[in-house]
């Protein structure tokens, strides 16, 4: 049996406080590791250098894609792993790629791997996705864009079961967003794929007005991807939420119908948009949907689980008890319960419901 063998290839800055985390949770899978050091200041580069990586560095230009690709460039091995600094795999995930690195006659072009980017206080994913994680280096593929870059792959793709773990410990800097500002002030035409990530960059730093307008940008020039189509609504519907204008931010979460049916997530981001309004039977409508379109989420797609299990439950107890129908609150709350019973919410319910006298 001839192993297939793995390049990582990471592109770096100030990371000394998760590097060795991330490096030490994959090294027993790779064979060989390859830092880019785009001008740390800090113990990026011996840190790297003292876990046996290659470390290169590489003259920042505001441009992502330019440094992933020169990474990339480095690597000897068949196949590429990328990651990033604040990436972990977790043991279980680590065997699953040791694992895949021993099947026979293992020839696809790229693989890809669940993106866990959140979890709930279970410590279960409550956002992923899917993204291409380990390609064949003779293939040659490339990144694209100076921010929010992305890898264009073809060919043979297999969806393993292998996920990543995000662990970030940083709150996000301004450099994506003044990476953008400075290519708009240049002049610069934006992709469509620019314009839904500078509108996403916009609604980060609360620049909501902003981000509306673009968000608008994107979606009336109808060439993006149907998922950031989907997204973008439900961004541009959470900006209007925050500047108060609860019926256009209905409105939009709405327009996400015009590319796919009723998804949990939206759902219950509707239920919710009702409930702080007090128009519980809307809200009930909403999150009672919620239970019964789990189907329309794709792992190509961020979603979150506990819109389709246990989150419409305990809402659905607090928009019946609000109008009175304890029998149905109470329903919903064991079902909640059984779901999801350390969740903070249901033990406060349980104590609630027992006061009353009803459980």
């Amino acid at each position: 049996m001839v192993l297939i063998t793995i390049s990582l290839c990471m592109i770096v800055k100030n990371e000394e406080d998760v590097l060795a985390r991330c490096l030490e949770s994959v090294k027993d899978a790779v064979d060989e590791m390859i830092i880019v050091d785009t001008g740390s200041t800090d113990r990026t580069k011996e840190i790297a250098a003292s876990l046996g990586a290659k470390v290169y560095d590489f003259e920042w230009i505001n441009h992502f894609a330019a440094a992933r690709n020169f990474s990339f460039k480095q690597a000897t091995c068949d196949y590429i792993l990328w990651l990033d600094a604040d990436d972990v795999l977790l043991p279980e995930d680590l065997n699953r790629l040791i694992e895949l690195k021993q099947r026979d006659d293992f020839n696809y072009d790229t693989v890809t791997m669940k993106y866990h980017l959140s979890f709930d206080e279970n410590g279960n994913p409550t956002y992923s996705y899917r993204r291409n994680r380990l390609v064949k280096r003779s293939m040659n593929f490339e990144w694209f864009g100076p921010v929010h870059e992305y890898l264009a792959v073809y060919g043979a793709s297999y969806h393993s079961d292998i996920a990543v773990t995000h662990r970030k410990v940083r709150h996000a800097s301004d450099r994506n967003l003044n990476i953008y500002l400075a290519r708009l002030e240049q002049g610069e035409e934006f992709t469509p794929r620019d314009q839904f990530y500078f509108a996403n960059e916009l609604r980060d730093h609360a620049r909501y007005e902003e981000a509306i307008k673009w968000y608008d940008v994107f979606l009336d020039g109808k060439k993006g991807w149907v998922e950031d189509n989907i997204a973008a609504c439900s961004r541009k519907s959470f900006c209007y939420a925050e500047l108060k204008q609860n019926d256009l931010a209905i409105r939009s979460l709405l327009q996400t119908l015009e590319y796919t049916p009723p998804r949990p997530d939206f759902c219950c981001q509707l239920g919710n948009l009702f409930l702080h309004q007090n128009r519980y039977s809307e809200a009930i409508y909403w999150y009672s949907q919620a239970l019964s379109t789990s189907m329309y989420t794709t792992d190509m797609s961020f979603h979150n689980p506990a819109t389709a299990t246990w989150l419409p439950h305990l809402q659905l107890t607090v928009c019946y008890d609000r109008i009175g129908n304890t029998e149905k609150a109470v329903l919903h709350h064991k079902q909640a319960k059984e779901l999801n019973p350390k969740h903070p919410s249901v033990n406060y319910n349980e104590n609630y419901f027992k006061n009353k006298g009803v459980l």
